[in-house]
């Protein structure tokens, strides 16, 4: 096993700490921005913190007391920083709520978390105005957008620049404490709330930066939605440790735009965002008549440039492709889900950097990650320190349940004793995914242990695995497998998918065809029977179904397999 090095991190307990030492490091250097207009659009880190610190004293006023649990809501933007970093250093409770949420899980959600304030974008305005009185814990409506109170609405900027930023001293935090609760969606009764202290998130932040160097250069550019501890942790509070900068994309279809705006070195992103990322450069170079010749002979001559030790060789060679980037892109890192390992292996040979880490809400998120010097593109990476894995009960392939220990696993589920019980075994947390470790300590994630489907003979077929060999496929936007009862053979390996219209009339359009449900039928038939001859034969798919409409999707992009109906549609 390959012993690397840690990088040298500051210290913290808690994200209250981590704010004020960066604030007395990094001064006036910017610290968030954001590229769509509002009514803070940026600020350096000793605004951050005297921001903080004007909205801490201005809820004091409001009469929220010390442990008060407060909503936000909102798209990605400073003033969601800004209140996320007051509520920690004012030891509050902060409840990150997810702005894709229907108007009726977003009312639960402030039900079930006891908040008696909510920090909102006007989006959310009208739902707040109409139905806010059947909330009667939530007494003080705050808005994002709001240049003063209106009908008793308050305005963040205004209570802000009602106070001054001289402070005596901040709130005694007990690291130990709860500081967030992240809720899952839910019907009534049944979301459930990760429980985070601010331990936990310090823990986690200086473990991940020791494995991988953040610089204050970093620049990154943030597309995932923020209340996602993900996002939350990777992308805010990591920058912000480290003394980066953050800039708020316009939307997801200005990615490409704002990486250019910005220059921004870094970017996180779910394993679909990379997918179309390289999907669209490998058309580009087979669409190109010169490309398509001269970027395989070149991918191969800059690995052997690389090999004997020129290591920007690709950087240089690529240079055109990377300055649709931006020109500065220092590591594309994925999360939230398996990346496809042939996309991180391409966009490598293009000369980017991409590595991948593996955690849950519960775990602040990361338990595993890759490093830039020590990286598998098909393994989820290697235990953080201080983070302990174990597989549980492994079968005769190694693989078993995921069992972790560490600093930076949660508190429990809020008022869900219950729950809580069940998901810890002996002060191992439990987390739901089945996987191995190879000889090298990485970890490989083969799948959710509630996805399994035990084949006839009593092995497991890990849906996972089929779905990203499918998914390569350019007439497949996306797909699920599951296991259906069927008379004849007990269970059989089906999938649903939604196919990929642009390939299809770009097909057509080329090859002068007409696109009918016979031509699509056939045309998946054919890259089923091809997916079937690189699995084993109980892992072959029997029946597919084409779907007319995308299946519905989690903020990080996972389908909603829950929702789907095992029926033909």
């Amino acid at each position: 096993m390959k012993e690397l090095k840690l990088y040298e991190v500051p210290e913290i307990n808690s994200v209250q700490e981590m704010l004020i030492l960066s604030s007395k490091t990094y001064g006036d250097k910017t610290a968030l921005e954001d590229l769509n207009e509002t009514p803070i659009q940026n600020v350096t880190y000793n605004q951050l913190f005297e921001n903080a610190v004007k909205f801490g004293k201005a809820l004091n006023k409001l009469g929220l007391k010390e442990r008060d649990h407060i909503a936000v809501i909102g798209e990605n933007r400073v003033q969601w920083g800004i209140t996320y970093l007051t509520a920690m250093c004012f030891n509050y409770v902060i409840v990150p709520i997810d702005k894709n949420l229907s108007h009726n899980e977003i009312l639960n959600i402030l039900h079930e978390s006891d908040s008696v304030a909510i920090v909102f974008s006007e989006t959310y305005g009208p739902l707040l105005r109409e139905k806010g009185d059947a909330l009667l814990k939530l007494k003080n409506y705050i808005s994002m957008d709001l240049k003063k109170e209106e009908n008793g609405f308050h305005s963040m900027t205004q209570l802000m620049g009602n106070e001054s930023s001289a402070l005596h001293t901040l709130p005694h935090i007990n690291p130990d404490d709860l500081a967030e609760i992240i809720f899952t969606s839910g019907s009534l009764g049944r979301a459930k709330g990760v429980m985070l202290s601010q331990r936990n998130l310090a823990a986690n932040l200086m473990a991940m930066t020791s494995m991988v160097k953040m610089y204050s250069t970093d620049r990154f550019l943030s597309v995932l939605p923020i209340h996602h501890t993900y996002e939350c942790t990777c992308g805010f509070l990591c920058p912000v440790y480290t003394g980066g900068s953050v800039h708020y994309a316009r939307s997801l279809k200005t990615v490409v735009d704002d990486l250019q705006k910005v220059k921004a070195t870094m970017l996180l992103g779910v394993p679909l965002l990379y997918d179309k990322m390289f999907k669209k450069i490998s058309k580009g170079i087979k669409e190109d008549k010169v490309k398509s010749k001269v970027v395989p002979p070149l991918m191969k001559i800059t690995d052997l440039l690389q090999g004997v030790g020129w290591k920007d060789a690709k950087k240089k060679v690529f240079k055109e492709l990377h300055e649709k980037f931006g020109g500065s892109i220092r590591i594309f890192i994925a999360g939230g889900a398996a990346p496809d390992p042939l996309v991180a292996k391409g966009l490598r040979e293009l000369g980017f950097t991409f590595i991948q880490g593996y955690g849950l809400t519960e775990t602040a998120p990361i338990l595993a990650l890759n490093r830039l010097d020590n990286f598998k593109d098909n393994a989820a990476g290697i235990p953080l320190p201080g983070v302990e894995i174990k597989i549980n009960n492994p079968d005769g392939e190694g693989i078993g349940e995921i069992f972790a220990k560490g600093k930076n696993v949660m508190l429990g589920y809020y008022k869900n004793p219950k729950l809580t019980e069940e998901t810890f075994e002996d002060d191992w947390f439990k987390t739901g995914d089945l996987g191995f470790i190879d000889s090298d300590g990485f970890l490989h994630i083969s799948g959710r242990k509630k996805n399994v489907i035990i084949s006839k003979s009593g092995k497991n077929i890990f849906p996972e695995e089929i779905e990203d060999i499918l998914n390569r496929n350019p007439f497949i936007q996306e797909c699920l497998v599951y296991g259906e009862k069927d008379e004849k053979q007990d269970e059989i390996i089906a999938v649903q998918l939604v196919t990929d219209a642009e390939a299809f009339i770009e097909y057509s359009e080329k090859n002068n065809v007409s696109i009918t449900p016979e031509f699509i039928e056939k045309t998946i038939s054919e890259a089923i029977k091809q997916v079937n001859k690189e699995l084993t034969s109980y892992k072959q798919i029997k029946k597919f179904y084409i779907r007319n409409k995308e299946f519905e999707k989690t903020t990080t992009q996972k389908i909603k397999r829950y929702l789907v109906s095992k029926e033909e549609e």
